[in-house]
């Protein structure tokens, strides 16, 4: 599986953003899909995550009720809406395929694939 993030760029606070991750591959549903950030100067963290059916979804505390995180099987595109956004919300965001990540979906570890980050800035 590849993947390819894209949509980033800079914005204001408050605002909101679409980011999208396009995958390649006819096994696309059959992977928990996950969103990553680092931040400069940090370790990478969880962001979101959805299920193959798009069933269930989770959020990190930090953007629970900002992001919605969305797929389309049919597309093999995962997207992250982003809105109010926060300058603390500034870093590259990763998307990442996981095949082993249905009961730990927010454990990096569980990712098998991951895409090449697109950056996010939030200016103040």
């Amino acid at each position: 599986v590849q993947l390819q993030a894209y949509g980033g760029g800079l914005v204001q606070t408050g605002a909101s953003l679409s980011i999208s991750c396009a995958a390649s591959g006819r096994t696309f549903s059959s992977y928990v899909m996950g969103w990553f950030r680092q931040a400069p100067g940090k370790e990478r963290e969880f962001v979101t995550a959805i299920t193959g059916t798009g069933g269930s979804t989770y959020y990190a505390d930090s953007v629970k009720g900002r992001f919605t995180i969305s797929r389309d099987n049919a597309k093999s595109t995962v997207y992250l809406q982003m809105n109010s956004l926060k300058p603390e919300d500034t870093a590259v965001y990763y998307c990442a395929a996981g095949g082993g990540a249905y009961y730990y979906p927010r454990d990096q570890l569980r990712y098998n694939y991951w895409g090449q980050g697109t950056l996010v800035t939030v200016s103040s």
